[in-house]
């Protein structure tokens, strides 16, 4: 009777457990790797600074997620227009994936590029959404751009299929936008997006901010929202700093039950002397 088979399975079986081993940590350094390089470049994407005017404070505050591949294409952006006014942008990228990512860049500064043409925000969407739907591909963007003069607190604001904004004044009112906004840029040609004016008070604030803060399996985004108008208020009439309210919002993310991105983008004036 031979006593090695028993001996020669096993060996056999080690071996086998130890080739498995080796795979699933080659796999497991191709998803970290691909990870870093999603969130390399949503970090390489984003502005390195913000638009500085008289009495204006912007503030943003961003977390990407970076569960296994679950690494999407959040967005914010603020720069300056060439007639002195400031552009203000958020928005997200579907899918949750180095392409998101990549796509995300694709969108962040083709609106940047077109606002150099026309910087009224209905037609700068509208013509960010032909754009993309000419590069082919089969991803979409929701996205929220605004137009704020320093000097007079107006903000135009254009919605495309994006969760609104919350605004709060000093005197203690506050809720969510109600602009009509049309669909997500890169579904269909020849979209039309309409534009709600806004005033900027003294002491008033504007939050604009992505689903990933106010939306998950156990927070609706009305709950959300919600939460976010009583923090802007509290903030607006405390007088918080743009900062210190954009940390407060990002904060929501621990409550919606998923891992997703999130981006706050806080604009507040303090030297307006306007009335809503």
């Amino acid at each position: 009777m031979s006593r090695t088979a028993p001996t020669d399975d096993g060996d056999e079986l080690l071996a086998r457990l130890g080739s498995l081993t080796a795979q699933a940590r080659v796999q497991a350094e191709l998803q970290r790797s691909r990870v870093e390089l999603a969130i390399a470049l949503q970090r390489d994407m984003l502005p390195r600074d913000l638009p500085v005017a008289r009495g204006l404070h912007l503030a943003v505050e961003y977390a990407p997620a970076c569960y296994g591949l679950n690494v999407g294409g959040d967005w914010y952006d603020a720069f300056t227009l060439s007639d002195g006014r400031i552009g203000l942008s958020v928005g997200d990228v579907q899918g949750h994936n180095i392409e998101a990512a990549a796509f995300m860049g694709q969108v962040r500064v083709g609106l940047r590029a077109l606002a150099s043409v026309t910087s009224e925000p209905g037609e700068l969407l509208a013509r960010t959404n032909d754009l993309i739907l000419s590069l082919g591909g089969d991803l979409f963007a929701t996205c929220t751009f605004m137009r704020l003069d320093p000097s007079t607190g107006v903000l135009e604001s254009a919605r495309a299929g994006h969760v609104p904004c919350v605004w709060a004044t000093a005197d203690g009112k506050s809720g969510v936008s109600e602009d009509e906004g049309g669909p997500p840029l890169g579904i269909q040609k020849g979209m039309e997006y309409p534009v709600t004016r806004y005033r900027l008070t003294t002491g008033g604030v504007f939050v604009l901010l992505t689903d990933g803060v106010v939306e998950g399996p156990t927070l609706s985004v009305e709950a959300g929202l919600d939460q976010v108008v009583r923090l802007a208020g509290i903030a607006a009439v405390a007088g918080m700093g743009a900062g210190s309210l954009a940390a407060a919002v990002i904060k929501g993310v621990e409550q919606v039950g998923h891992d997703d991105d999130a981006a706050v983008l806080v604009v507040g004036h303090d030297g307006l002397d306007v009335q809503p």
